[in-house]
């Protein structure tokens, strides 16, 4: 069985290109997206799900929930980047990427900090699914999955762990070492009106 890599539904500042609050809420079309992933999760065994805390994220665990049976546990181990001050801030229009960028922004969190807690995040994710008899949903947020893929998962040959993850995308990967991904990115549950929106921020 596997581990079910899954990022939230869409937000209204994905949208927008804003980094987001901690307290953002799914949109209404995220609300259907959630929906529409959770409908495609209920054949795949899932038996339990750990999700981030964050509201957007955990709308989306609950849909997931519902059409699964499986309980929900928290995590702020995989919570979005915590971009503090800067949160509410538009991404486009700023010299720097404020995605990559190697310090902390005022009140948050720099990338090696925020890598060595995906670090964290994976090696718990791979210690609870261990422990259970099917697979194990995982909701988190855009750059947290880009960094799991990056440095925790080994991608098919030839892949590149991709910088934009769709909202509801499913990352399949195997529960022991190397990890080895059998789906990544995976929007295929998403009709065409609920389609991801490629120029939405991914993360943040």
């Amino acid at each position: 069985m596997s581990l079910l890599l899954i990022r939230h539904g869409e937000t209204a500042l994905n949208v927008a290109r804003v980094l987001q609050p901690a307290d953002t809420p799914l949109s209404a079309r995220g609300v259907a997206q959630a929906g529409a992933l959770a409908r495609r999760l209920a054949a795949l065994n899932v038996v339990a799900i750990v999700s981030s805390d964050l509201p957007r994220a955990l709308s989306t665990a609950e849909a997931i929930a519902a059409a699964t049976g499986a309980r929900i546990e928290t995590s702020a181990l995989l919570q979005e980047r915590n971009f503090g001050d800067w949160r509410g801030r538009p991404y486009d229009g700023v010299a720097t990427d404020l995605l990559t960028m190697s310090q902390a922004p005022p009140g948050g969190e720099s990338a090696a900090a925020f890598a060595q807690r995906v670090a964290l995040a994976f090696a718990d994710i791979v210690r609870r699914r261990a422990a259970l008899p099917g697979s194990l949903a995982v909701v988190t947020h855009g750059l947290v999955l880009r960094a799991m893929l990056a440095s925790h998962v080994r991608l098919p040959a030839g892949m590149v762990a991709p910088t934009h993850l769709g909202n509801t995308s499913l990352s399949i990967v195997g529960a022991q070492p190397p990890h080895l991904a059998s789906r990544v990115d995976c929007t295929t549950h998403l009709e065409p009106g609920l389609g991801d929106d490629a120029h939405a921020l991914s993360g943040g």
